[in-house]
Formats: structure tokens, C-alpha cells, sequence
């Protein structure tokens, strides 16, 4: 009977590991979810030298204001203004291909433009050493 009730409490043990760990990131997702509807405002209002202030510094070293505001009017001015946006999903990662070890969310957006009605927005966010999330990348597929 003491090993039955060591058995389940290990399992409980787990069980309660695993929901902490659900727990912090779905609140890790939300924020970084609030933080990507927040840059890509910024985005579509046309405030691209603020968006690129909003990114991460690892971005900011690798693509200048100037560049990246050629590199926006190349993604979003086939599109037209954005219409409607939907998140479609967010999910929280360690680890991402071809990016060092860190806190990610990769959120996704089903999202209307003008003249491309069926769009998906992908806005990818680090965990910043201020505890803020920061866009590392985006792309309109």
C-alpha cells in the first residue's frame, strides 16, 4: 500500500509540473500575442521607423531603419491595408531553427488585405532580457 501511495504521489508530482509549465506558456503566448497586435498597429498605421524601434536588438543589428523600411513596403504594399486580422495561433518555444537558445513565440495571423483577402501573418517574438516580448521577424504568406 506505501508504494501505491508513493506511485501516485509522484504522478500527482508530475501532473502538477506539467500544468505550471501549461500555465507559463499560455501566459507566456497571451503576452507575447498582445505585444504582436501592438507592433503590427505600428505596422499598419505606417509607423514603420517605430515598428523597427519595437523589434528586437538582435534584429536591429542585422537590418538598419532604412533597410527595414524598404524591406516593409516590400511585404505589405502588394497586400494593401489590412482589412481583417484573426490570431490563429500562437505557440510558445525554446528552441527555433537557425536562432539561439531563448524564450519564442511564433504567432500566427489569418489576416485580410485588400488586395490579398486570404493572408497568414507570422510575427515571431523573443523574450527580451527585460522580460518584454520583441518582434524578431514577420512575414505575409
Amino acid at each position: 500500500m506505501n508504494k501505491r501511495f508513493t506511485g501516485l504521489l509522484v504522478v500527482l508530482g508530475l501532473l502538477l509540473l506539467h500544468t505550471r509549465s501549461s500555465a507559463a506558456e499560455t501566459k507566456a503566448e497571451a503576452a507575447a500575442q498582445d505585444a504582436a497586435e501592438k507592433w503590427l498597429a505600428l505596422v499598419d498605421g505606417g509607423k514603420d521607423a517605430e515598428s523597427w524601434e519595437q523589434m528586437s536588438a538582435p534584429f536591429k543589428k542585422e537590418v538598419s531603419k532604412r533597410k527595414w523600411k524598404s524591406t516593409i513596403e516590400e511585404i505589405r504594399r502588394p497586400a494593401g491595408k489590412q482589412v481583417s486580422r484573426k490570431l490563429k495561433s500562437a505557440e510558445y518555444s525554446k528552441e527555433l531553427p537557425g536562432a539561439p537558445e531563448g524564450e519564442y513565440v511564433v504567432a500566427k495571423f489569418d489576416t485580410a488585405f485588400e488586395r490579398k483577402p486570404t493572408a497568414v501573418e507570422i510575427v515571431t517574438l523573443v523574450l527580451g532580457h527585460d522580460l518584454l516580448w520583441r518582434v524578431s521577424s514577420y512575414a505575409v504568406k
